[in-house]
């Protein structure tokens, strides 16, 4: 049976009108993107199966274009839209660290940036740059390396933080192993880096490592 053809109070779109977002599950939320499922199967059936099939929610929006396509009932079009819709999350959660906002303390530093480079399959490197006031002046993903790692360059790193005008930073990158242990390499990264920017007189206020689901602090943990 159609969703057209269910109760009004069991259809997806009714049910978050009435109801709310947080009244739908991930499959009903995932159907109304998806809109049409298959033959056989409505789009709440498709979803679920996909959820099943991937492991959930996320496994679902981070697999890879073949891994996507591959899946009966999906395509191109289906799978830029949940790429769509994995990007605009990203970048709601970006628009909380807007320009011109000072950041309100290390936990909503943390939480953007876990939310933003959580899920990179490469290792990726990034600054938020900040005024005197430790006001948000840009976020920029400067390096991208392999999965083994990625080539931070500190003049290159100055020469951006130079261009903004920028009075002090906060760093970061991902482990894509999704283990947020600091290495020793990361450590002597951090020390590189802190000694550079301060010959500018600009301050590192921390390095943040993002791991799956965990963040680790440099400057938590007293180290900057």
């Amino acid at each position: 049976m159609s969703i057209s053809h269910w109760p009004e109070s069991e259809r997806p779109r009714e049910k978050l009108i009435s109801q709310g977002c947080e009244a739908l599950s991930d499959a009903e939320l995932l159907a109304l993107i998806l809109r049409h499922g298959r033959k056989g199967h409505s789009a709440v059936d498709l979803s679920r199966d996909l959820l099943s099939q991937f492991g959930g929610l996320r496994e679902l929006l981070e697999a890879d274009q073949h891994s996507l396509c591959s899946q009966p009932g999906l395509g191109q079009a289906r799978y830029a839209e949940l790429k769509a819709c994995l990007e605009l999350g990203r970048r709601y959660r970006q628009a909380s660290l807007k320009r011109g906002v000072a950041i309100g303390g290390p936990e909503d530093t943390l939480e953007f940036l876990q939310a933003r480079m959580r899920g990179y399959h490469q290792e990726v490197f990034a600054c938020l740059f900040l005024d005197v006031r430790h006001r948000v002046i840009r976020f920029e993903e400067l390096f991208k390396g392999t999965i083994d790692g990625a080539s931070v360059y500190p003049r290159e790193l100055v020469k951006r933080a130079l261009h903004y005008n920028a009075a002090a930073l906060i760093v970061a990158h991902n482990h894509p192993s999704g283990i947020a242990d600091p290495s020793r390499s990361d450590r002597s990264l951090t020390r590189r880096l802190q000694q550079a920017v301060e010959l500018v007189d600009i301050r590192l206020l921390d390095h943040v490592v993002i791991g799956d689901g965990e963040s680790v602090s440099f400057a938590n943990r007293g180290w900057l």
